[in-house]
């Protein structure tokens, strides 16, 4: 039975990042009668541009499709900083009043629904004390990675070193690296981020990267987006970047996905224009895999390379043997001094924000659930989710899931029912991953998401064009079973959040 004491409300989100201050607005915009409120483990909104704080930190998506449809962006940089991208997710969170409903400080523990009552009743921990919350519907809001720490290897002899090892996901307040060796292992998103932003004011820099990883230029700004922000009205504009960028992004990864022989040409030619005369390109910038069998890599204004060129940051593609007191001893034999090591080493996949989701006191476990249209469980009532995409910008998807939810909560107070779940029926369902890369993140952790399939709508596309499509073309009702509890379990006892 539903918990009389508890906190209740109609929808419960989970995150106060990009998703769950879009997913509040969608909700709270189409319904306006249902209550809600926003748990956020953190002390500050943001999620990702709250908690990373390392030198250089921005989008490596543009950030007019990264930004809300609803709210444009104010500015013309393809990039913007994470300080940027916080303070927009402040100003819309304001903007729209949900920053009132935003409970800040309060991990999420557990979660169960009753289905005697069609109630969840979610555990939370907030100042040391426990609360408690009942609500009709959950939205986990937190991503997909581990908020408390990122992915470190084992390295050998690590305890040996004499300087400093700092993973990007706990960078040091005032940390500083001025007229230090720095050493930055890893090649993706992270490393090229900080590589630039640090290169000069250390003695040195390296980046030590196990395998390359494809790496693309993009402009700063571009005329087009410039001329539109003159020209046009601030909403029509940011359309208008937005779905251009959009399909340029997409039409970028068919084309490697499709003709990957073609597309590392490509991408190795423009690599090459961007480095020194005689630089080893295909030693250092000549991944194993195939472009978009691993998220692509951008650098605004090819900032990585004139960094490379201009001899402040060297690019060292190697094995670390082990750490010395002095340094890394490479798988060659050769020794890299630092004084410092940063492990861009990549992240932990985590589903839900480690949230334990059970119903009438079965635990759940997403790996064993299809997902239903990239936003519910198989077999799971009332319960959302919000991820974005691998190939484009993660507020692409997630905005199109924030609206089939309104709409499906729409659908559901239509009809008065309390509760959806989504059926495979009959279905003989094939699997697929729901993340469709070889990252190692991915790889490390194949429970940590739930099942995709290959068919609609149990597939997890990754194709806004399609998904757009989709979101306008779907019967909101299909593969769903709907109900009503009995009359008398509907009321809960409300008890107004302070």
């Amino acid at each position: 039975m539903a918990n009389t004491d508890a906190i209740y409300q109609d929808v419960l989100i989970v995150g106060a990042g990009l998703a769950g201050i879009d997913t509040a607005y969608r909700v709270s915009s189409e319904l306006p009668q249902l209550s809600y409120t926003v748990l956020e483990q953190r002390a500050a909104m943001g999620g990702t541009w709250d908690l990373f704080k390392y030198p250089g930190i921005r989008s490596d998506s543009d950030i007019f499709t990264l930004s809300y449809p609803f709210l444009p962006w104010d500015g013309t940089q393809t990039m913007a900083t994470g300080p940027e991208i916080k303070k927009y997710i402040e100003e819309a969170a304001a903007k729209f009043g949900i920053d009132r409903h935003i409970r800040f400080e309060t991990k999420v523990l557990s979660a169960d629904f009753d289905s005697a009552t069609d109630l969840w009743t979610v555990t939370a921990v907030h100042d040391g004390e426990a609360q408690v919350y009942t609500a009709r519907q959950l939205i986990a809001c937190t991503g997909y990675y581990n908020y408390e720490a990122g992915y470190e290897p084992d390295f050998p002899g690590i305890e040996s070193f004499g300087g400093q090892v700092v993973h990007p996901q706990h960078w040091p307040e005032d940390f500083d690296y001025k007229g230090k060796k720095v050493v930055v292992i890893g090649s993706g998103a992270t490393a090229i981020t900080l590589i630039p932003s640090m290169a000069d004011d250390t003695a040195h820099i390296t980046m030590l990267q196990r395998s390359p990883t494809y790496i693309m230029p993009v402009p700063g700004s571009d005329p087009l987006t410039v001329a539109a922000k003159k020209l046009l009205p601030a909403q029509i504009a940011h359309n208008l970047t937005r779905r251009r960028n959009s399909m340029i992004t997409l039409g970028m990864y068919l084309y490697c996905r499709r003709f990957p022989k073609a597309s590392r040409k490509t991408i190795r030619t423009i690599t090459q224009k961007m480095l020194p005369a005689g630089y080893d390109v295909d030693v250092h910038f000549k991944p194993k895999y195939e472009p978009w069998d691993q998220r692509l890599c951008v650098v605004p204004d090819g900032d990585l390379f004139k960094t490379i060129r201009s001899g402040k940051a060297e690019v060292v593609t190697d094995t670390v043997d082990h750490f010395t007191e002095r340094g890394i001893v490479l798988g060659s034999g050769r020794e890299l001094e630092a004084d410092i090591v940063i492990t861009a080493t990549g992240l932990k996949l985590l589903a839900f924000g480690g949230v334990d989701v059970s119903i009438d006191g079965a635990p759940t476990k997403p790996h064993e659930h299809f997902a239903y249209r990239g936003f519910m469980l198989q077999d799971v009532p009332n319960f959302a989710f919000i991820i974005g995409y691998t190939n484009a910008s993660w507020t692409l998807r997630a905005d199109i899931s924030a609206r089939a939810i309104a709409r499906l909560y729409r659908y559901m107070a239509d009809h008065g029912y309390t509760h959806a779940v989504p059926r495979t029926g009959d279905l003989v369902l094939e699997e697929h991953p729901a993340l469709d890369l070889t990252s190692g993140y991915v790889q490390r952790s194949p429970d940590a998401m739930p099942k995709a399939a290959t068919v609609a709508p149990w597939m997890i596309r990754h194709n806004y064009l399609l998904d757009s499509l989709d979101y306008t073309r779907s019967d909101v009702a299909d593969s769903i079973e709907f109900g009503t509890v009995a009359a008398s379990a509907q009321d809960p006892e409300r008890t107004a959040v302070g």
